[in-house]
């Protein structure tokens, strides 16, 4: 390559950095099962500080809390939503199909109040996370029919059914990416990243669902680790990891959670100024 060449590259390099993005605030919403209505709570108080997304990124809960959101629910109108959700109601135990569990009427409830049935249709554009199970690859929508797609980034592997998209299994985001902050980073000037996925070891059944999930909390954090670096303020509530991603009894405790933490560290960023 010739020296003016080498300058252009350099130049254009300098000019990809300082361009302006088309999203001023991002927001970034990991999956953790019914530890992520703490997502609600954080999204609950950034709006009482005025602060809002131009885009939002999600996976698994994550991915259903931001649909939610960008559909045009309020943070305390999705936290009542998720009062009335319980696994045993949510879910059926079925012959095995390529899952134990069948997510029918979470899908049906589900559906029943996501208003917009389009990513187009949103109020706030939304990109969500899946897994392609047939070609071993993540994939991000951000367009189409949305239903499906939420579904697909909440199907935990064994425990529930893979999803059918245009003829191609796709299963729980969080495989390859449970926090979706790359995928949004490049497009915006900040990243506000909510991890519902905390790592804390304590005492676990030796039960086949609790040995899984602990399995997938491993694999969780170690796919994390990059995506949390890239953040410009991460909200990651340590508390919330002594809930169990099945605890949905206790989705308003988790919901609180996540707003005072939240609370507390733009309190501790105001007294730093």
């Amino acid at each position: 390559m010739s020296k003016l060449n080498t300058i252009k590259s350099k130049v254009k390099q300098v000019e990809a950095i300082f361009a302006s993005k088309p999203y001023k605030i991002g927001i970034a919403l990991s999956g953790g099962g019914i530890k992520g209505m703490c997502h609600a709570g954080v999204l609950k108080a950034l709006e009482e500080e005025g602060i809002k997304p131009d885009l939002i990124s999600g996976v698994s809960a994550g991915a259903v809390v931001g649909a939610l959101y960008a559909d045009g629910y309020l943070p305390d109108e999705i936290a009542t939503i998720f009062e009335h959700v319980e696994f045993r109601k949510m879910t059926k135990l079925q012959v095995p199909d390529g899952g134990f569990f069948s997510t029918e009427r979470f899908e049906k409830y589900l559906g029943s109040k996501l208003r917009a049935k389009t990513f187009e249709e949103l109020k706030i554009p939304l990109r969500i996370v899946t897994t392609n199970l047939d070609k071993g690859e993540s994939v991000t929508f951000s367009k189409g029919e949305l239903l499906p797609v939420i579904m697909a980034s909440s199907s935990i592997p064994v425990l529930f059914s893979p999803r059918k998209i245009d003829g191609e299994h796709y299963v729980d985001g969080g495989v390859f990416k449970n926090f979706p902050v790359s995928v949004i980073r490049q497009d915006c000037e900040n990243v506000i990243g909510v991890n519902a996925s905390p790592l804390v070891i304590n005492e676990y059944k030796k039960s086949i669902l609790s040995v899984a999930m602990r399995t997938y909390h491993f694999m969780f954090k170690a796919n994390s680790m990059a995506d949390k670096d890239m953040c410009d303020l991460l909200i990651e509530p340590i508390d919330v990891g002594n809930y169990d991603t099945f605890d949905t009894e206790k989705s308003r405790e988790i919901f609180n959670l996540g707003y005072d933490i939240t609370k507390k560290m733009i309190d501790d960023r105001k007294n730093m100024k």
